[in-house]
């Protein structure tokens, strides 16, 4: 694929081409957004415009270096790995990538280190970026990814140019699965609406069913909570507790649900982002205020925002139950 492969962030790719046009690029980005909605995607997509060797408009998305970078095998490029047990960006990972960028590129102009979810390391940890952002190897990049600052050190987010994705247009979704991803355009409506505007959502999705199987397993679980006991209720923050890296896509999915809920206790004529179960999240919602519902968004904001600290997950997760509505004493 020629060009950016990046699908309903235009401005953010024509604000990275002035950038390289007028060589003005900086040497630490922070992209923010929402959960899947296409923030990787622009890194790598930069890394390949940085290092195409196509004499033309760049990325060629053909030539050796774009393909490499697209396989994610360039030998430039370097990504941070989370802890697979705790679901953390560790110190070491951090200093071990840090070690690599300040070596010379060995076939690119610049050696990019890319850093998934960074919100999930710890201010300790954040704090290991800190020399390299002051005084950064020649030829060298950091594009630090992560779905919102709140969690990140000021003195990173000043040293970095922040650019922040919004979900993408429902439309543009569509047309992306369509022309680019040979989706029926039933399927690409459905997709798209489920999606909440992440258009990396869809895309695996529309790969791999199983994906909204899970999805349904996971609002039946929050279904069920909301007329659990308290007891019952805690019993399930026990089990959810065992697999930190699982709550990620688990409460990214019920905060859409959530807001759902809130936009239809203001807008009952509103459909729902989870379209497929507006009968259920309308008979919810009729039964709640609004300062209810909002309660518990926030609740399952804060839960998530605060999964790459080192707490107690069972009980962060027993007080966000405490604040969903329909508790039965």
């Amino acid at each position: 694929m020629t060009g950016w492969p990046v699908y309903g962030h235009e401005w953010a790719v024509e604000r990275l081409k002035l950038a390289l046009a007028h060589g003005r690029v900086r040497h630490a980005y922070l992209i923010v957004g929402p959960e899947s909605v296409g923030k990787e995607t622009l890194a790598q997509a930069f890394a390949m415009a940085l290092n195409c060797t196509a004499e033309g408009e760049r990325p060629c998305g053909i030539c050796r270096s774009c393909k490499l970078i697209a396989s994610h095998n360039h030998p430039d490029i370097l990504y941070s790995e989370l802890d697979a047990v705790t679901g953390a960006l560790k110190i070491e990972e951090i200093r071990q990538v840090m070690q690599r960028l300040a070596l010379k590129p060995y076939d690119a102009r610049y050696r990019i280190a890319i850093f998934r979810d960074f919100d999930h390391a710890r201010p300790q940890a954040q704090d290991a970026l800190l020399k390299t952002l002051e005084e950064p190897a020649p030829q060298s990049m950091l594009i630090l990814l992560a779905p919102s600052v709140e969690s990140l050190l000021p003195t990173i987010i000043s040293r970095s140019q922040v650019i922040t994705l919004r979900s993408v247009a429902l439309e543009a979704v569509q047309t992306a699965l369509v022309e680019h991803y040979q989706a029926e355009p039933a399927r690409a409506d459905l997709l798209a609406r489920l999606s909440g505007g992440r258009l990396g959502w869809a895309i695996r999705a529309l790969h791999d069913p199983s994906m909204l199987e899970q999805r349904e397993t996971a609002l039946g679980l929050l279904d069920q909570v909301i007329g659990m006991t308290r007891g019952q209720r805690f019993e399930v923050a026990e089990s959810l507790s065992k697999d930190k890296l699982a709550l990620y896509p688990l409460l990214e999915l019920w905060q859409t649900y959530w807001r759902d809920v809130l936009l239809l206790t203001q807008q009952p004529e509103r459909e729902p982002v989870n379209r497929d179960r507006a009968a259920a999240l309308g008979t919810l919602a009729r039964g709640l205020t609004g300062d209810e519902a909002l309660l518990a968004l926030k609740a399952t904001r804060q839960t998530l925002n605060n999964l790459a600290l080192n707490m107690n997950l069972r009980l962060a997760l027993e007080v966000m139950f405490l604040d969903y509505p329909g508790l039965v004493r």
